[in-house]
């Protein structure tokens, strides 16, 4: 039976899926997601306590504002899915969705010549070519029965967060399976109810292994389900650390003042720059190291990390460039203090009978061993992905070289949403599915394939400058020159605020961008 054909196929429907299937609504795309519900990792990888890093106003769709948009609260996950759900509802785009629908394989048979490096790369295929080009086999819940279905374009979203954890390897006889305890990732934990995590947790000795924002949290709850005499305290185990900030105020300035406008971006390298600009980010490099030491000197004095150990070696701004700046919760360190979260730093461990061995020669009893560790994103899309589009997923630097954080120079008639990360992912994957809606309505052309990847080992070099996480593809310091070489190539006017005033020294975000 011949494949179901259509225009678009679109996969995921997490915020980036959503975002992609608003903007190509007009082409009537065919929108999978394996689960039975929208919302992506805030539906399946959120514990209890699982609250937004940023405020409202700060992760929002352009088109579609909080009712509440002003509140100072951080928003829990369950009002996010809620924010999601009107989102989804107020532009009809569930009706593209298919539901229990997991995308297992997906192949091209497309032409792939105009990108084959043999020779100087030429231009990119057209988007959409006016007959499939990628079969997408899909698996429906319950059953094994595969259904084919064929697309000109393919959106990817199933983003790096998620579905397939990422697990440490151990020397043989050293892993969990000699644990006498119970080990699990938190993408388990995320599965269990709260009745289910009270029994996981309660008067049990728990080591979470991680120090980022899902190892933080997951030690709080640890601590609450612990309280009083008859409580085991928490040990998370540390091998990066990395800073956190107990909110969005630094010596009484706002946060958005040190690297969320057009005049704090400016002392930031970023790509395309001159050599003017890039002699006068020299001169200035004293005032940026100088932004991210009064950061450092107010999360020093405002939170207890010299005390428990906890101060990171690198610059802030090494955490900032690489999105790995989080939210610490109120409470954590009065539990710390009461002996209900300890710290642990190790460079190397592995699994005994009774706990965690490690390279110091000391040991942990655990009953319960929590692998915070995080996930494999490349691991998910390379088993869907066949080759040779598979292996050029790392070129050239262990990086997915995204032309404006969503084409794949080298990989035809598809997108990639919701890789490129930012301190506001939602508005990065609502500007870049604005530009790619745009882009598939012929509304302005794609430079050569040989341009794009020049782009594209620009931004990583940027990158690669400012911080030693630079794998995880993040724009942070250089956003604003991002999203006005997004709009200038759409034809928009790159510069969006009323005045000079506010567009030099006010936050740029996506109500900017209506």
């Amino acid at each position: 039976m011949a494949p179901v054909s259509s225009k678009i196929g679109i996969i995921g429907a997490g915020v980036s899926g959503l975002a992609a299937a608003k903007q190509l609504a007009h082409h009537n795309p065919l929108v999978f997601e394996a689960s039975d519900s929208i919302g992506g990792v805030w539906r399946h990888c959120s514990y209890r306590s699982t609250k937004l890093q940023s405020l409202r106003c700060d992760y929002e769709f352009s088109d579609f504002p909080w009712p509440d948009r002003d509140s100072t609260s951080f928003p829990s996950y369950t009002e996010i899915l809620e924010y999601l759900t009107s989102y989804a509802n107020h532009f009809d785009v569930l009706k593209f969705v298919r539901f229990n629908s997991k995308v297992v394989e997906i192949r091209f048979f497309g032409d792939r010549e105009a990108t084959d490096l043999t020779g100087k790369p030429g231009d990119y295929p057209t988007i959409l070519p006016g007959h499939p080009v990628w079969e997408v086999a899909v698996q429906s819940n319950h059953s094994d029965t595969i259904e084919w279905y064929a697309f000109e374009f393919l959106v990817v979203c199933i983003g790096k967060y998620g579905d397939v954890p990422k697990i440490p390897e151990f020397p043989r006889n050293k892993g969990p399976e000699i644990f006498q305890g119970q080990v699990l990732h938190t993408l388990d934990y995320c599965k269990l109810q709260k009745e289910e995590t009270s029994q996981l947790l309660k008067g049990k000795k728990v080591a979470v292994i991680g120090f980022k924002k899902s190892a933080i949290d997951l030690a709080l709850e640890c601590a609450e389900e612990n309280q009083g005499p008859e409580g085991q305290p928490c040990t998370m185990v540390v091998r990066t650390l990395h800073w956190t900030v107990p909110h969005y105020w630094i010596w009484g300035l706002p946060f958005y003042m040190f690297y969320s406008t057009r005049s704090s971006q400016f002392l930031h390298e970023k790509p395309n720059q001159s050599f003017l600009r890039t002699l006068l980010c020299l001169l200035l490099s004293p005032m940026r190291r100088g932004a991210s030491k009064i950061i450092e000197s107010y999360l020093l004095w405002k939170l207890p990390l010299q005390k428990y150990g906890l101060k990171p070696d690198h610059p802030f701004e090494e955490d900032y460039a690489s999105c790995q700046m989080a939210i610490m919760p109120e409470n954590f360190f009065s539990e710390a203090d009461k002996g209900k979260i300890l710290f642990k730093r190790a460079s190397n461990w592995w699994f005994s009978k009774e706990g965690i061995e490690f390279d110091d020669d000391t040991k942990l009893e655990a009953d319960v061993v929590v692998l915070a560790t995080g996930y494999d994103g490349k691991k998910k899309l390379k088993a869907i992905l066949p080759e040779p589009s598979r292996t050029l997923l790392e070129y050239p630097s262990g990086i997915m070289p995204l032309y404006r954080g969503t084409i794949h120079p080298l990989v035809p008639n598809i997108a990639f949403v919701g890789y490129l990360e930012s301190v506001t992912n939602l508005h990065t994957s609502e500007l870049r599915s604005i530009w790619l809606a745009r882009l598939v309505d012929e509304k302005f052309k794609l430079p050569s394939v040989e341009k794009m990847i020049e782009q594209t080992t620009k931004e990583m070099a940027v990158s690669k400058k400012t911080t030693r996480f630079y794998k995880r593809h993040c724009i942070s310091t250089f956003s604003i020159n991002h999203s006005d070489e997004i709009c200038e190539e759409m034809g928009w006017n790159s510069w969006r605020k009323k005045n000079w005033i506010s567009e030099a020294f006010s936050p740029y975000g996506s109500q900017d961008y209506i």
